[in-house]
């Protein structure tokens, strides 16, 4: 298996450096294009305030403003695609509606790269993350130091249907680990599985792979975290838990946890 389009969305803030370096990892051993897509705040979202009886200077001062920052924040995100020496990119800046854009670029790409800003609620591209992994439930990676292809791969497991879609969209990954580690926590769940049928799973596509039972019997995601540790994971392959409420994507608290630590990096899917 392969990946051919590694996307990117940008802010024209200061971490977009950080995200387009992520990407391009993740890229260059596929030889896949990198797509850097600027995404930025959307007229469409500004104008329901602006709406009857708003004084017209003050729109039009408002609008003006955002057109400028609009316009800033497209050159410092080319600026930050252009300082990654990788020949195959694109830069791609998104017009309004800017979440219809945002979305249909996703459904081209193999993988969404952020730092771990967005997918802790910060920064402008925060709603971006949620919508990528809520909405469109598209794989994406969270990118933290020390990421890279071909080191050590773990992946939590727990037979269930989020855990399953991100252990099969990773496979591109863990056939170019150098070592691939299966960690099961089943006195943590409630749901009965057997790590072992993953492993087999995967030893049927050429990835041999070990398995880590954890003992631990309450929450999960700190014991994961530290068998991952233990096996000098680079990147953790998990399922995202959670729930749609008042059109926000409300995490659950083991996803919460994994987005929150600080390593290794995390491949994520809904």
């Amino acid at each position: 298996m392969s990946w051919a389009r590694i996307m990117a969305p940008l802010s024209g803030g200061k971490g977009d450096a950080g995200a387009i370096a992520a990407a391009a990892v993740i890229a260059e051993p596929f030889g896949a294009e990198l797509a850097g897509v600027y995404t930025p705040a959307d007229v469409a979202d500004v104008m329901p305030w602006m709406g009857e009886g708003f004084l017209g200077g003050v729109q039009t001062t408002a609008l003006e403003s955002l057109k400028e920052a609009t316009s800033a924040g497209e050159a410092n995100a080319r600026k930050a695609l252009e300082g990654v020496s990788y020949a195959k990119k694109q830069f791609i800046s998104l017009q309004t509606p800017v979440w219809a854009g945002l979305s249909a670029e996703s459904r081209l790409s193999d993988v969404v790269v952020f730092s771990s800003d967005p997918a802790r609620g910060r920064g402008p591209l925060a709603e971006a993350f949620q919508q990528m992994v809520a909405d469109e439930q598209r794989p994406v990676l969270i990118a933290r130091e020390g990421l890279k292809v071909g080191g050590v791969a773990a992946v939590a497991w727990d037979g269930g249907k989020e855990a399953s879609r991100a252990a099969r969209l990773a496979t591109p990954l863990l056939e170019r680990a150098s070592k691939v580690v299966i960690i099961a926590a089943p006195k943590a769940s409630s749901r009965t599985f057997d790590p072992a049928r993953l492993q087999a799973y995967y030893a049927a596509r050429g990835v041999a792979s070990e398995v880590v039972t954890l003992a631990d019997s309450g929450d999960a995601a700190p014991a994961i975290l530290h068998a991952a540790a233990n096996a000098g994971a680079d990147i953790l392959v998990a399922g995202a838990f959670g729930h749609p409420r008042l059109q926000e994507f409300i995490f659950g608290g083991t996803t919460r946890t994994l987005l929150n630590s600080d390593s290794p990096s995390l491949f994520l899917s809904h």
